[in-house]
């Protein structure tokens, strides 16, 4: 069966939800980022990491799910059946990876954007980031005014990578969400799936 390494509070969260919606036998097998475990099958020691049944291994939260939904079609957890649908969750994959998760880094590793180690300068870095997740965030919210998922009546793997970062903007951001009430409705739906409630249970005990 295929193995997920994950981190508790991290995007590995993601393809963990996304197995658990496959209905098929999986592991998810919890791993400390940076650990020796982890450089053995990824070089960025980061999380997720999936492991085929061949040993065959795939990085990348964003790749991660979208292989699953396009290994396991039955799922129905991919795109539409067309080259719109599908650049439709391409956009929205890419929208996650290379916008909405990069905001977050400044405000969880400040020190890795400044070399004034003051913390003064550190919370200058992190309220930069908290600026750009709100303006993320705002796009999300707009887009979902008419929608229940992301990309539209039917929930795909896109609404699992969006479950994680919507958590941590919850987290993070002091206002809370009340201002993307879309974004809440859209966290609600997911966080009360009886599956996703399973994994979130499985990481917090782990």
């Amino acid at each position: 069966m295929p193995v997920l390494l994950y981190s508790p509070g991290a995007c590995s969260l993601a393809p963990h939800i996304v197995l658990e919606w496959l209905g098929e036998p999986y592991e998810a097998r919890r791993v400390k980022i940076g650990s020796p475990e982890l450089f053995q099958v990824n070089p960025a020691g980061s999380v997720p990491v999936l492991i085929e049944d061949d040993g065959w291994i795939l990085t990348q939260a964003g790749a991660i799910v979208q292989y699953l939904a396009r290994s396991r079609p039955a799922a129905e957890l991919g795109a539409l059946d067309d080259g719109r649908g599908q650049a439709e969750l391409d956009r929205w994959s890419s929208f996650f990876t290379g916008d909405v998760h990069p905001s977050f880094y400044p405000v969880f590793m400040a020190d890795r954007y400044t070399t004034d180690t003051s913390e003064q300068a550190l919370e200058a870095v992190r309220q930069a980031g908290l600026k750009l997740v709100r303006r993320r965030f705002k796009i999300l919210n707009d887009h979902l005014v008419d929608k229940p998922f992301i990309l539209g009546a039917r929930r795909s793997v896109v609404d699992a990578y969006a479950f994680p970062m919507i958590r941590w903007a919850s987290g993070k951001l002091p206002e809370g969400l009340d201002a993307y009430p879309n974004v809440v409705a859209l966290h609600d739906r997911i966080a009360n799936d009886a599956a996703v409630q399973k994994v979130l249970a499985e990481e917090d005990a782990a």
